[in-house]
């Protein structure tokens, strides 16, 4: 179960524990930011003394950023410096593509890959015209091809593995910059993603168009709050078709960045504490409100997984069952570790509601 959802679902998310940074900036060292202020020279009031903040980068920039020591080991604080606004970039998720776009840095990519389940449409055009390196996830060799000067993405991509983008040591060593997103680490919240954005903001000396998106995805979290306020909380857990029909669970535990944002629709995950194999007796014993099944690309039709749950015998006493209240989520939206996640909430939020 979890070297199938290492690949796909969570699949790829069986991963890796993080060193999270404290706040959205704490990390960045940059000479946009003032430092401490010397004694005013004369007795104006101190008002008039401090300038604001540029929005302006100033080169070089170094931002704390992740690296690790191999697959499955902790990850870790490590600075990259940049000494102009990157280039050629690979994305290699659909989710981190289309977060560049969102920051107006279509030109700026050379590659994207894992394109994993519907993208988003508001994006669609300008997503067209990135390159698509590899529609599965994409090998070093092909990342490497592409000629990057920053690679950016999901944290447990960066491998040696035939299904990685090669690590983070091994493409630094290589002259190309990382950019691991917060998101995907464990201990993530939604205040990682805002950190991204406002990382690669100064990273590509786009502060303002990050600032002005950050506000507009707060706007939405909150919307998404007050809309599941009434609805109450209640309980989840993930789950996939473990072949022909057979009920797998996922416990989530190392994917923070989507339980926080579940958090906002009242969504507690029942096994985000739980680390291994999840039995069918466990699901049955806890027995959730809500189930969440994955769809992706070159997936199992959800429609027969669904028919399947719905109607296995030994699956009669779950209130998901009994309630009809097993949901699909795009994998895209829920493991690309980006704003699409929002898109994805506001959808099964809509779908709580109307079960009510």
């Amino acid at each position: 179960m979890k070297k199938s959802f290492k690949r796909y679902v969570p699949l790829l998310a069986v991963l890796v524990m993080a060193v999270m940074l404290a706040a959205c900036s704490s990390g960045t060292k940059n000479a946009n930011e003032p430092g401490e202020a010397a004694a005013p020279a004369s007795s104006a009031p101190a008002s008039t003394q401090e300038a604001a903040p540029s929005t302006k980068t100033v080169y070089p920039l170094t931002i704390e950023n992740y690296t690790n020591n191999g697959e499955g080991t902790e990850w870790k604080a490590k600075p990259q410096t940049f000494d102009k606004a990157p280039e050629k970039v690979v994305a290699n998720t659909q989710g981190a593509a289309e977060l560049l776009i969102k920051l107006g840095l279509t030109d700026k990519m050379v590659g994207v890959a894992a394109l994993y389940g519907a993208g988003d449409p508001a994006v669609q055009e300008e997503f067209k015209k990135i390159p698509v390196i590899s529609k599965e996830y994409a090998s070093k060799e092909l990342v490497v091809g592409a000629s990057p000067d920053l690679v950016l993405g999901r944290s447990d991509l960066y491998a040696d593995a035939d299904w990685g983008s090669g690590t983070v040591e091994g493409l630094n060593e290589l002259g190309i910059k990382t950019f691991v997103q917060n998101t995907s680490v464990k201990g993530a919240t939604l205040d990682s993603l805002y950190k991204d954005i406002e990382q690669l903001g100064q990273i590509f000396d786009v502060q303002e168009n990050a600032a002005a998106y950050i506000a507009e995805l707060k706007e939405r979290a909150q919307s998404l709050q007050d809309k599941a306020a009434a609805s109450g909380e209640k309980t989840f857990a993930y789950v996939s078709d473990g072949g022909n029909g057979a009920i797998a669970v996922y416990s989530g535990n190392t994917d923070t960045f989507a339980g926080d944002v579940l958090g906002l629709l009242g969504l507690k995950n029942s096994f985000g504490t739980v680390t291994g194999e999840i039995s069918k007796e466990q699901l049955i014993a806890t027995n959730p409100d809500v189930l969440l099944l994955s769809v992706y690309t070159g997936g199992v039709d959800p429609e027969k997984t669904l028919k399947a749950f719905y109607a296995d015998p030994s699956l009669q006493s779950l209130k998901a069952v009994k309630n009809k209240t097993i949901y699909t989520i795009d994998f895209n939206q829920f493991w690309g570790y980006s704003y699409s996640i929002f898109d994805g909430a506001e959808k099964l939020v809509s779908q709580i509601t109307a079960n009510q």
